[in-house]
């Protein structure tokens, strides 16, 4: 991947000129990415980079004898004399040794915490541009202040990428104190800030931002730069053209170096949808449209007018369904009259109808039609559905139109990341991705150890029949556990309606529970911060599952600390162990279990034909139980099958995104 460094004007009071640092794309052909794969494969982890970190680990620890008795004073000049030093010799083993001791020694005195060996480890890979494994509840958070806080004594701009604004808060509030101690600045990127704002939040040292939000500040600046390669042809554009965009000031201050925090979810589970920035269009006139579109394709009969493609969410007309489609457009006006737009109308129509389910793929909220996050639970503001099938829903559920919108610029995370000149990024959950991360990103994986060992344990499958089977021996277990034995549960669900459906059991008997989901996000801090209280019963979907800490409450460790009971296995089993791994962590006691059905939705998507069979096997069985071996075999498959698909839709989106970028009048001439 070749470096190239642009600079362009950015117009602030004094029109002041700074550069705008990136990457350029990689420019490959089929063989590169074939040679890249198969590298990528071969070699997904960095086990020298593990060796040198643990040797690293030991030299910091010779600096603690002469840290440990300084001033405050005399520990800030330390700093202040190491800053020319970084400058000079870059990141040396020497240089980063002493800024991790100081780090550590600050981080004792101003937050009362200790950096770990197996922390100062991470903090090492993390700042040589590697991804790192670290098991939940390791310290993600102060981990990632050791590079943050060397990178910025060096001159180098930070920015730590978040996956909700809820961590990027918190974990910027909890280290701000230890920033300024060290004399630098830092920063959160919020929803609501003003352009003007964000531009001064940017400035900061350490930057705290979701990637959503950095990402569309990205797509702004781009359209702002429209197409300029160089500094003298935007200022020439300002002076004197027309356009406005070419007088816009920027609002980063380029892509320099990255930490993406839960890196498997924002590098590749969320790497599926394009990020795209759009104008709004003037949809007066569309809703008698969307109403008779979905009129018709009501009276559509599946196979016979159309196949469905639930795997990938696509519907298709046959011909006996663009027949009778001519024949109920017949003697409508406007776009009923044009065969290939009345053939998208009824295609968007029956897919808001068959395959975006209320309370799953969206919420009603506010009298607005609201997209949930499929990996995260939380909802997705200020995003809609391209084509008119957000519209369609709209007049679906009987809600206000919003506007259509048009596309202005988009671009996907995969090539967006891959423009910082540093990258690096950490997760519990990256091993079984190291391949592509490597291919893509050319980012290796460090597995970094546990400080202390892990003392969960994991009671195995249990696997029924039907849905109403499961969630009746769901609801026995809560039970057992929490009024039995006084134990905490978390019970992990995969969409707001299986957790509305399962408090509903719950209450029916008389279990006192919480619910954490797209519809109670703003409460997301207090459940979480009770649900490892004695008896605590707290049912969310995969909002609970990153980035958060649940401490044990008193008596609570004794009684065999909290248990986590998976009711759905996710298309990812990354995902399924990140919500194990809320429980046993520290190297605390906990445990975990799995109770599903078969006709959960990953096992119809993706392994339909074994669930047949298992099915006429279920009922021979007591209780439509099957032995739990099955459910293995069936996650298995079906996990398997689901990761291929997406790893080709994600293949799929980067090329597409790259065609569109010639079509997109922001970008001028490719990169």
């Amino acid at each position: 991947m070749r470096e190239q460094q642009r600079k362009f004007w950015t117009q602030d009071d004094d029109l002041a000129v700074a550069p705008y640092t990136e990457r350029a794309d990689p420019k490959t052909n089929w063989f590169d990415r074939v040679l890249l794969d198969l590298y990528g494969k071969a070699t997904p982890y960095l086990a020298g980079m593990r060796r040198r970190a643990v040797r690293f680990a030991c030299a910091v620890d010779r600096w603690e004898s002469e840290f440990d008795h300084l001033s405050d004073f005399s520990v800030r000049q330390r700093a202040n004399q190491l800053r020319p030093n970084l400058l000079k010799d870059g990141f040396r083993d020497e240089r980063v040794a002493e800024a991790f001791a100081l780090v550590r020694e600050v981080t004792r005195r101003r937050l009362g915490l200790w950096h770990h060996p197996v922390q100062l480890q991470g903090g090492y890979a993390l700042l040589h541009g590697s991804l790192t494994e670290m098991a939940t509840g390791e310290g993600k958070t102060i981990t990632a202040a050791l590079p943050s806080i060397t990178a910025a004594l060096a001159g180098i701009p930070v920015h730590v990428v978040t996956v909700n604004d809820y961590l990027a808060e918190r974990d910027e509030e909890k280290l701000r104190p230890l920033f300024t101690s060290f004399g630098l600045t830092s920063s959160v990127i919020e929803h609501d800030m003003s352009p003007a704002e964000r531009r001064e939040a940017y400035a900061a040292d350490i930057v705290y931002v979701t990637n959503k939000e950095l990402a569309f500040d990205y797509l702004k600046d781009r359209i702002a730069l429209n197409g300029s390669r160089s500094a003298a042809r935007r200022a020439a554009s300002g002076y004197f053209g027309d356009d406005p965009r070419a007088r816009a000031p920027l609002i980063l201050r380029g892509l320099h170096f990255a930490i993406v925090d839960e890196a498997d979810s924002v590098l590749i589970d969320e790497a599926r949808t394009p990020l795209i920035i759009s104008a709004s269009n003037d949809s007066a006139g569309e809703a008698e449209l969307f109403r008779t579109a979905l009129a018709i394709a009501e009276d559509f009969e599946e196979d016979k007018h159309y196949k469905v493609n639930r795997k990938d969410r696509q519907i298709r007309l046959t011909d006996a369904g663009k027949q009778e489609l001519e024949r109920q457009s017949s003697g409508k006006d406007g776009l009923w009259r044009v065969r290939r737009a009345r053939e998208e109308l009824a295609q968007q129509a029956l897919s808001a109808l068959h395959l975006f389910e209320k309370d799953s793929h969206y919420i009603v909220m506010d009298d607005k039609v609201q997209i949930v996050d499929e990996f995260t639970g939380r909802i997705m503001e200020d995003r809609s559905w391209e084509g008119g099938l957000h519209q369609m829903i709209e007049t679906k559920e009987g809600v206000e139109l919003t506007a259509r919108r048009e596309t202005l610029a988009r671009i996907t995370y995969q090539r967006f990341f891959r423009r910082y000149r540093r990258l690096s990024g950490m997760s519990g959950t990256v091993r079984e991705i190291a391949g592509e991360m490597k291919s893509v990103f050319d980012l290796r994986t460090v597995l970094v150890p546990t400080n202390r060992p892990i003392l969960r344990r994991n009671l195995g499958v249990e696997i029924y029949s039907t849905a109403e089977q499961k969630w009746t021996r769901v609801a026995e277990r809560v039970r057992e556990l929490a009024l039995g034995l006084g134990r905490p549960v978390l019970v992990g669900v995969t969409s707001v309606e299986s957790s509305e459906r399962l408090s509903a059991l719950l209450t029916d008997a008389r279990i006192e529970h919480d619910v954490l989901n797209a519809r109670q996000d703003s409460q997301e801090a207090e459940i979480v911060a009770m649900a490892g209280e004695k008896g605590r019963v707290t049912v969310a979907t995969n909002m609970a599952g990153r980035g958060t800490d649940i401490a044990l409450g008193e008596g609570v460790p004794e009684l065999g600390g909290l248990h986590v009971i998976l009711t759905e296995f996710h298309e990812s089993s990354r995902i399924d162990r990140q919500l194990f791994g809320r429980a046993g962590r520290q190297g605390d006691p906990g445990s975990c279990e799995s109770i599903v059905s078969l006709d959960d939705q990953l096992f119809q998507r993706y392994a339909a034909r074994y669930t047949q069979t298992l099915n006429k096997a279920a009922l021979r069985s007591t209780r439509g139980r099957l032995p739990s071996q099955f459910g293995e075999m069936l996650r298995f498959k079906a996990q398997q099958k689901a990761e291929k698909e997406h790893l080709t839709t994600r293949r799929m989106q980067v090329k597409l995104d790259k065609e569109l970028d010639k079509s997109l009048s922001f970008t001028g001439l490719p990169e």
